[in-house]
């Protein structure tokens, strides 16, 4: 692993920086996959729908997506006085780190109607390490999200708790990979979730919301904020602080509203 504290977007290479922005000057949401292509950006292959199929899909937003444009992910309480923004990566080990250590913390937050929580997920990782692991994954959580928030919650924190030992490995790039770890989910597996996955109905919504990081000012992952202010959740040693720190940074962020 990297000693590095967090995935920058700076960090991308030259190559992914053009497919970025020729990404956006093209239309539709999957884009980016014949854009990785003609830059000569290696894709993994995994199972399901070919890169090719994927390319010629519509562009479908989950039910329970939130947002103008349908990129936001909500969890919890609308009411809740301080909102809370997670901006991650799934093959991120940072990440990992952060939502194994107080990812459960902050659900008890979320649980006990304090605050709520906006993911804001990315899929940079896949052009720097190489694979497709971060937009499969992203499009797999976009059929949990389709059937409620609590199932791609407990979806999300599944594949975080079973990032690849190495940031390098595409685990999360085989779409039946994907489903062996929905598998842990009670009730995720039904018949339609199965089918989004395995055709990666959700990849070009997946495009959408990783193009919405890269128009945050976050520059790397993860960053989490408070009603706007930055939390501190990765030490300077690579590890999550603890849940007490953690939590004082967010009760300091509600005390202060």
């Amino acid at each position: 692993m990297s000693n590095r504290k967090s995935y920058k977007k700076s960090d991308e290479p030259s190559n992914m920086k053009q497919a970025r922005f020729r990404r956006r000057a093209l239309i539709g949401g999957c884009a980016a996959i014949a854009v990785a292509f003609a830059a000569g950006v290696g894709i993994a292959t995994g199972t399901g729908t070919s890169s090719a199929e994927e390319a010629d899909r519509p562009l479908k937003v989950p039910a329970n997506s939130s947002g103008t444009d349908g990129t936001l992910i909500a969890y919890g309480d609308s009411k809740a006085g301080t909102t809370v923004k997670v901006y991650e990566d799934p093959r991120c080990p940072y990440c990992g780190e952060f939502e194994r250590k107080l990812g459960p913390t902050l659900k008890d937050m979320v649980d006990s109607g304090k605050v709520r929580v906006e993911f804001h997920l990315a899929a940079f990782l896949d052009k720097s390490l190489g694979g497709q692991g971060s937009k499969t994954s992203l499009a797999a959580l976009g059929a949990a999200l389709n059937e409620s928030p609590e199932k791609f919650k407990s979806f999300h924190d599944v594949l975080f708790a079973n990032q690849p030992a190495k940031e390098t490995d595409d685990d999360f790039g085989s779409t039946a990979n994907l489903l062996e770890f929905a598998d842990k989910v009670p009730g995720l597996r039904t018949p339609s979730f199965n089918k989004a996955v395995k055709e990666k109905t959700y990849a070009p919504w997946a495009d959408k919301v990783a193009d919405a990081f890269y128009d945050s000012d976050v520059t790397g992952t993860p960053t989490v904020k408070a009603d706007g202010e930055k939390l501190t959740v990765i030490g300077e040693d690579g590890k999550a602080v603890s849940p007490k720190d953690f939590t004082r940074q967010v009760d300091a962020a509600v005390a202060g509203k």
